[in-house]
């Protein structure tokens, strides 16, 4: 009964957001910055923001998340935060050590408009930035974008401070991911490692919120890129951007920047689209695909012939980040499932509008930006409801209230665990999909069942 008062017609809205299908910038932010070794994030506002960043991926990942924050008080909310920040960096790298603090700017900051560049210059002219240590930012209000946008651009901002081109280039290939889970940029190196391929993948959450658990406290875990191979990058031969919306102003600059040549591709989650970025990695090495990924290929194409009749015709609504929503859709229609509704309130721009429609049929109603939120998505359910519903945790409120089946798939994921170690990229991870759609499909098949067709073999 929690969402009956939601009107099934639907009325155009420019100034409005019900239920948001996204978080803010910073979020994005410090998760892309905990993807470097010994950095730790830091968030210029006020304690209430941090605290809220730090949360949101503390319940996704279950995992504490070290973050500081500047936090503002009326003074700074007035004056300005400099003197906030220039002294939380000599607090910082005095008791916690890190080898870069990430400062990413909040709404608070942005409107005040401190001006990063300079407070930063001017803590290095007084020392207060220990020698080899770095301070580096990204502007992220949260009263524009998604936590996509955030990730994004900290990722220019690792892209902008640390990539060097030396001019003597190096064997290796730079992969930049998009906001993807650790577990998913574990299979991209899974993948590269089979290949016999050098690589540099930043940013790497994988061992950061996703370590095991040894009975110590670890401030700094083992995982995330270390901020020498960052450099590198600007000497690699070729670079490869997964999920063009998260990752593509990061590219051009490592591009324009250290002259590297770089390709952007869509996440490769689903046959076809890792068939894409295993082809990809092949011709720009001079390597054969080995053995192991062919049977893992294999085995994901004999799941999808042995079961096809569960899944086929299957019509699916989508919710969630831009670029996993576009592999997504690349793999429901590997699958033969028919993709009514895609909605992401990142703005991810009519160029990525107009690609998913392409991909997943002209009739696929498909909207991007601050007013695709959640409600707007459940009037689409309400006009034409599907079969399958993916999305994240705060979709289970419409899951529930139209007994439809929810696949999470998108952050945050608040209410169960696992994507944190179980991918959804690569072959064995469109497998772990794959298997977690037809679990979700034959237990409605068993639970609607009359009797007399209640199957003991599926």
């Amino acid at each position: 009964m929690l969402l009956r008062h939601t009107p099934k017609e639907v009325a155009e809205r420019h100034a409005l957001t019900i239920n948001p299908a996204k978080t803010c910038q910073p979020v994005g932010a410090m998760y892309a910055a905990l993807g470097i070794h010994k950095c730790l994030p830091h968030s210029h506002g006020s304690q209430g923001c941090c605290a809220y960043h730090r949360s949101a991926l503390t319940r996704h990942y279950t995992e504490p998340i070290m973050g500081s924050t500047s936090s503002f008080t009326e003074g700074a909310s007035v004056f300005g935060g400099q003197s906030n920040l220039m002294e939380s960096i000599t607090n910082i790298f005095a008791l916690y050590n890190p080898d870069i603090i990430a400062v990413n700017t909040t709404c608070l900051s942005e409107v005040i408009g401190d001006d990063l560049t300079q407070i930063i210059n001017r803590a290095l002219a007084d020392n207060k930035i220990p020698h080899g240590k770095t301070v580096i930012y990204a502007s992220t209000p949260s009263f524009k974008g998604s936590h996509v946008t955030g990730y994004a651009n900290m990722l220019s901002a690792m892209v902008q401070n640390f990539a060097k081109n030396t001019g003597k280039k190096n064997n290796a290939i730079t992969l930049l991911p998009s906001f993807i889970e650790p577990s998913d940029m574990t299979e991209i190196k899974h993948i590269a490692e089979e290949m016999g391929i050098e690589y540099i993948m930043y940013p790497d959450t994988s061992g950061v919120v996703n370590a095991p658990m040894d009975g110590k406290f670890h401030m700094y875990p083992k995982g995330g890129t270390p901020k020498e191979k960052i450099q590198q990058s600007g000497d690699s031969r070729y670079a490869l951007a997964l999920g063009r919306v998260g990752t593509l102003q990061a590219a051009q600059l490592l591009d324009t920047k250290c002259k590297v040549k770089t390709d952007s591709i869509d996440l490769p989650i689903g046959i076809s689209a890792t068939d894409t970025f295993v082809d990809l990695l092949r011709r720009s090495s001079g390597v054969t695909v080995p053995e192991s990924l062919q049977t893992e290929r294999g085995q994901l194409v004999d799941v999808l012939c042995d079961k096809a009749q569960y899944v086929y015709g299957k019509k699916v609504s989508l919710m969630g980040d831009p670029d996993t929503l576009y592999g997504l859709v690349q793999f429901c229609k590997d699958a033969g499932m028919q993709v009514l509704h895609v909605v992401t309130g990142t703005p991810a721009g009519a160029k990525w509008e107009r690609r998913v429609r392409e991909l997943a049929g002209e009739g696929t109603t498909v909207k991007a930006g601050a007013q695709a939120d959640l409600f707007y998505l459940h009037q689409l359910l309400q006009n034409n409801k599907p079969d399958l519903l993916f999305g994240n945790t705060y979709c289970k409120y419409i899951a529930r209230d139209m007994d439809i089946p929810l696949i999470r798939t998108a952050f945050p994921i608040y209410d169960r665990i696992g994507h944190s170690y179980i991918p959804i990229t690569g072959y064995r991870g469109g497998m772990h999909l794959l298997l977690k759609v037809l679990d979700i499909i034959m237990d409605r098949q068993d639970r609607d069942a009359p009797e007399e067709k209640f199957e003991l073999v599926m």
